[in-house]
């Protein structure tokens, strides 16, 4: 099931909107790396392609950091 979900980044409300297993995985990452997970959409939000999605950069993030675990 997908969740729209508003989180605040530098100030202004956007919304991502993210299955329950990437709202958990990114969960997961906030705890490992002690962040705030509006801090940790904000980075995700810097490091992103402006043609890119947020829910899409989210996304590929979890994918990645689990990829960096094996």
């Amino acid at each position: 099931m997908i969740r729209k979900r508003s989180i605040t980044i530098r100030g202004h409300r956007t919304s991502l909107s993210l299955e329950d297993q990437f709202w958990d995985a990114l969960q997961h990452i906030a705890a490992e790396r002690r962040l705030a997970m509006a801090a940790l959409v904000t980075e995700i939000d810097e490091q992103r392609d402006v043609e890119d999605n947020l829910s899409s950069a989210a996304r590929i993030h979890v994918l990645e950091w689990f990829r960096k675990e094996d």
